[in-house]
Formats: structure tokens, C-alpha cells, sequence
């Protein structure tokens, strides 16, 4: 059950909308065209006001639509009506592409262009932002879990071409498909693990540790603070996390679940040190600037993790969407300002559920 929102556009000479008699005649021949697609169709109202116009028409099964005309020469038209799961939609997709070249026409519009019914209000959510905030529209069809914890709110879901998603606030975070994503943060073929001891922070999905775990690592702590999380991921994406989540403890590795901030310090002060350590925690934010909470927790973690690497140790971690340059300079700034001296690599990957191309940073300290 959703509300259905049809949303289309058209460009027309500016002259039609300026003048009143031409905008009067658009408005009128809008709507003869509409009345041939939604039953009952009827106009309530119309203003107009500084070159532009709204008419407000409403028609049978709840139906609402505006239409809005922009002196700069820009026509929308959007329908809105409530669609019950079973019930037909009002306009389906070659309707709407129809009656998009029907009004196009009518309109002698120079470009016009259409949207597919946007599905808003269902109990499934199926919209998803990428890094650079654009809308993605995800082909999901069920709600696995559901529950928010003391930290975050958790989605795990089906989609139909991605198998099981897990959401973490309304983020798009690891699915099923999403290998490409643990095997280039881990830099898997390029990074030797064998004998090694690591420090995940974060990583509640298990995909990292699952994955680490086949190279053969001395030993693995994973510092996690939400326990939701895992337990969700140990039942709905296993294909992701095997079995390592079921226990905290293994033969070579401990999942710790506490705040990872504490637990390096609680390193630095044993003087622990550690080959690897993967950041896989929050994404570098889009701001217009380095500053704020988030970059603040950044530059700790990026500190903190400095300091219990081994001299030949590596801090691994994912950034951005490659199409956040902004972001990703910023945090490369960021890195020629920690209390070390570290020089840094780059790697990429297209993430399926991400639906774009990722980045990777591997991040060691300099040698003199």
C-alpha cells in the first residue's frame, strides 16, 4: 500500500506562459489531455501569480493533480493516488510514457520527460541515497528484520537482484552480492594475513572478519558495540559472515562488543601492537568542510589506530563514493595531518548495492 507519485515535465516556448491567453489555452489543453487518462477528472482550483500558475484537478480512486507552469518556459505535471498491493495501478508505465507523448504534443514542448511512479508511505522501503546523495530505487520485496538498538536503527531486507540488504539508518551497508566490497577493503591477493594479528573496528556484519579468517591470521580482535546488529547478521546474511558471529570466542579471534574507542586506549596503555587494523566504520561525511563530530571521531580513530600498528603495520579502511571528490580530498588532508607521518595507497571497486564506484585506503606509516 503506497501513495503513487507520476511525475513529468515539459519544456514550451516562455511566451506561452507569459502571456495570459497562451497560458490560459495550455492549462486547458493539459487538461483534455489528462481527462483521456484519469477517470472523473475535474478542476478545483487555479492560481496564478508573478508569470507562473498552479490548477489543482482531482479525479476518481482519490486522484490529485497539479500543474504548474514556470515563466522561464518549464511545465510539471504531478499525479498523485493511492494504490492499494493487490489493486491495478491507475497509470502504469507505458501510460505514462503515452500520455507523456500525447501532452508533449499538445504542448508543441521542445523536451519533456517522464518519471516512473514513485511509491510513497509503503511499509517497504525501497529508496536509498548514494554517497553523493542521489536517489536509487532498490528492487525489494520483503522486510527481513526490523529493529532499532541503542545505536542505530537496523533493516535487513530481500531484494530480488542483491539477495539479503542490510541497512543501517537508512544507509545502504552490505548485501549478498557485495564480496567485491570485503575482498578490496582487505586488499585480498595484494595483503599477506598469514601469522598476523589484526583489530577490526567495527565490522558488526562479520563479512570482514568471515573473510579474514580464510587467510589464516594469528589472531583477530573485532571491536563492536552494537550486539543487535551481529545477531541479526549471523541469522539473515550468512552467505556474508558463515558461522563467526554465532560465538565471541574462537581459536583465533575475539569479537569484543564495547565501544572500539575505549578498547584502543585500553591497547595504547598495554602497548598492544598489531600488523593490520581496519577501520570500517562510519563513511567520510559530505560537509564543506573537515569539521564536526563525525571528522572529529575520524581523526581519533585514524590517531589511535596509528599508534598501535606495528612500524610495517597498515591501517585499512573505505572512504567515499568516487563521486565525492570533495570528501575524499578532505580526508587526505586529514591523513598528512595525524601525529605521524604516513603515506597512503588508493584502490576501487563498483559495490553492487552501493550501485556506484567505491573507495579504498590503505594507510602506513612512514619510514625514514
Amino acid at each position: 500500500m503506497a501513495v503513487n507519485t507520476v511525475l513529468l515535465d515539459f519544456s514550451v516556448t516562455s511566451t506561452k506562459l507569459t502571456s495570459a491567453e497562451e497560458s490560459r489555452s495550455l492549462q486547458d489543453d493539459m487538461e483534455a489531455v489528462l481527462a483521456n487518462y484519469i477517470p472523473g477528472l475535474k478542476r478545483q482550483q487555479m492560481f496564478s501569480f508573478a508569470g507562473s500558475f498552479i490548477v489543482l484537478l482531482t479525479g476518481d480512486r482519490g486522484t490529485h493533480v497539479t500543474l504548474r507552469g514556470f515563466p522561464q518556459g518549464l511545465v510539471t505535471c504531478n499525479i498523485e493516488y493511492y494504490k492499494e498491493d493487490k489493486e491495478k495501478p491507475l497509470l502504469l508505465f507505458e501510460s505514462v510514457r503515452k500520455l507523456e507523448k500525447d501532452l508533449g504534443e499538445k504542448l508543441s514542448s521542445k523536451r519533456c520527460h517522464s518519471i516512473p511512479a514513485l511509491k510513497r508511505g509503503d511499509h517497504i522501503d525501497r529508496y536509498f541515497p548514494t554517497a553523493d546523495e542521489r536517489i536509487l530505487e532498490y528492487d525489494i520485496d520483503k522486510v527481513l528484520y526490523e529493529e532499532k538498538s541503542p545505536y542505530q536503527k537496523i533493516l535487513i531486507v530481500h531484494s530480488r537482484s542483491l539477495g539479503n540488504l542490510l541497512i543501517l539508518d537508512d544507509l545502504q551497508n552490505m548485501s549478498e552480492s557485495d564480496l567485491i566490497y570485503t575482498e578490496t577493503l582487505m586488499q585480498r591477493g595484494k595483503e599477506n594475513y598469514e601469522g598476523k594479528e589484526i583489530v577490526i573496528l567495527g565490522g558488526g556484519d562479520g563479512a570482514l572478519l568471515w573473510e579474514l579468517l580464510k587467510e589464516k591470521p594469528k589472531f583477530v580482535y573485532m571491536l563492536e558495540i552494537d550486539e543487535l546488529v551481529m545477531k541479526a547478521c549471523s541469522k539473515h546474511l550468512r552467505s556474508c559472515c558463515g558461522d563467526c558471529l554465532d560465538k565471541l570466542k574462537g581459536d583465533n579471534y575475539e569479537i569484543i562488543v564495547d565501544d572500539c574507542v575505549e578498547i584502543l586506549k585500553q591497547f595504547i596503555a598495554e602497548g598492544r601492537k598489531f600488523d593490520y587494523v581496519f577501520g570500517d566504520l562510519t563513511d567520510i561525511p559530505l560537509s564543506a568542510t573537515p569539521q564536526g563530530e563525525i571528522w572529529d571521531f575520524i581523526r581519533l580513530i585514524l590517531n589511535s589506530s596509528m599508534m598501535i600498528l606495528k612500524p610495517q603495520g597498515k591501517y585499512m579502511t573505505h572512504g567515499n563514493g568516487a563521486s565525492c571528490p570533495e570528501s575524499l580530498r578532505m580526508f587526505e588532508e586529514q591523513l598528512q595531518k595525524l601525529n605521524v607521518p604516513v603515506e597512503f595507497s588508493r584502490a576501487h571497486a563498483f559495490v553492487p548495492s552501493f550501485m556506484e564506484d567505491w573507495v579504498f585506503y590503505q594507510v602506513w606509516q612512514k619510514q625514514n
